[in-house]
């Protein structure tokens, strides 16, 4: 992590929480993450709980993210949410691309695109997930995968990114293999591939621009690795998913990173 980027620490709760188990978990970390210096964190509920999360770190400086957006900004879309409607409930951040959407409903590149183009033209920043899984990565294809989905979401939107993309974008590395699994990506190969994907950023942004972009980790983030994965100079922070749903890791992990940041 380099003294150019604040490290960034975003919890995913994916459908898990019930509302009170919500307001809980957000009221658990608000105070901690409030006297926290050199990190940003960011909670992502379930669509329903936003709002109730919101309500609870308002005023804070926790930001609260969504995990998902429609690509439009209204319409005849039954069960979609747009990233109109949650900036109005007062999200900052909206995760897309995540490998479970891309696995199990079938959300392909192109339509991931579209979807980030829409989130930063409604002044959302997007966390744009990428990872391999297991067969391309026995086969050596991390690089060749993550460094092709970081190319399809990010085609043509330069322009609308400008030299002010490291406060309009963050990019996850997350290894499809690794997610849930307890069995996360050593911190070096980690560090790796995160370097391959900012070389893509420069070659799709420009240097500044890339230099400037935060790219997290995430798959297995614990409080026991979060330090050797942070010590790594091109990660800036992680995508949480498990660890996230209890407020004592996810705050051991924006520690970490707050450390790292140092």
């Amino acid at each position: 992590m380099t003294d150019k980027r604040r490290p960034i620490v975003a919890g995913n709760w994916k459908m898990n929480t019930t509302l009170r188990d919500a307001r809980e978990l957000a009221t658990a970390l608000r105070e901690p993450l409030a006297g926290l210096d050199g990190v940003d964190s960011v909670l992502c509920p379930p669509f329903v709980y936003l709002i109730a999360a919101g309500e609870v770190i308002e005023q804070s400086n926790v930001a609260l993210g969504a995990q998902n957006c429609h690509v439009e900004s209204k319409g005849a879309f039954t069960g979609e949410v747009s990233p109109a409607m949650l900036v109005d409930v007062g999200c900052r951040y909206v995760i897309l691309g995540h490998s479970e959407r891309r696995r199990l409903l079938k959300e392909d590149d192109a339509l991931i695109r579209r979807k980030l183009e829409s989130a930063v033209a409604h002044g959302l920043v997007p966390i744009v997930c990428t990872g391999e899984n297991l067969a391309e990565n026995e086969a050596g294809r991390t690089t060749e995968v993550v460094g092709g989905q970081l190319r399809a979401a990010l085609h043509g939107l330069g322009g609308l990114l400008g030299d002010d993309a490291g406060a309009k974008l963050v990019v996850a590395y997350e290894p499809v293999w690794a997610i849930g699994t307890g069995r996360p990506a050593t911190a070096q190969d980690a560090g790796a591939t995160i370097g391959s994907i900012r070389r893509t950023l420069v070659e799709l942004l420009g240097e500044a621009a890339a230099a400037a972009v935060r790219i997290q980790y995430g798959g297995s983030v614990t409080p026991a690795n979060a330090a050797e994965l942070f010590a790594q100079p091109e990660i800036d922070g992680a995508l949480v998913g498990g660890a996230s749903l209890k407020a004592p890791d996810f705050f051991a992990i924006c520690r970490a990173a707050a450390a790292a940041g140092l």
